[in-house]
């Protein structure tokens, strides 16, 4: 069964993604796949910089094009998670980012919402020509390890990054 579609941002979305953010500093946590959320002063600036880092002519200097979605309740419309797509790789994301992160609101993990969420993620990078992809996580993040795994995920190795410690999954799509 369904649960989750990925949706595109819009600004229809406002209410939902500032209500997201705030449930995530409320708790401390880490905003992982959101594009940049945490550090935007309003969701329209946050709208306008996943538009421009959507496509190779007008993505930010340093950063690399990437699609960026809502992981939306069918059942009730509520925003579960969010998950951004890097479409190809810079040096940073080879080895620490990644092609994908993602998060899930603390109240509502726990619950097969990021497996179920990735997986329609990876559909999408299938479209984008991918036929791989790399997922990182902190080595302490066993949530994510487990979500990655169910996707097929296998292990390259661990890196270090700032004293953490950082698994690189592929999965072969």
């Amino acid at each position: 069964m369904k649960r989750i579609k990925l949706v595109a941002p819009s600004l229809e979305h406002k209410c939902l993604v500032m209500d997201y953010k705030r449930e995530f500093i409320e708790n401390e946590d880490s905003m992982d796949g959101t594009a940049g959320l945490r550090n935007s002063e309003t969701y329209e600036e946050w709208y306008q910089l996943i538009v421009d880092n959507s496509c190779e002519e007008t993505v930010k200097e340093d950063l690399v094009p990437a699609s960026t979605y809502l992981g939306i309740s069918v059942k009730d419309g509520r925003l579960i998670g969010m998950i951004d797509i890097r479409h190809r790789l810079n040096d940073f994301l080879f080895n620490y980012g990644g092609h994908i992160g993602y998060s899930v609101r603390k109240s509502e993990r726990q619950k097969g919402y990021a497996t179920e969420m990735l997986s329609l993620a990876l559909r999408k990078c299938l479209n984008l020509g991918m036929d791989r992809v790399l997922i990182t996580c902190d080595k302490k993040n066993i949530a994510s390890a487990k979500t990655i795994i169910k996707n097929g995920g296998e292990l390259e190795n661990e890196v270090v990054e700032e004293n953490e410690i950082i698994q690189r999954y592929w999965i072969k799509i």
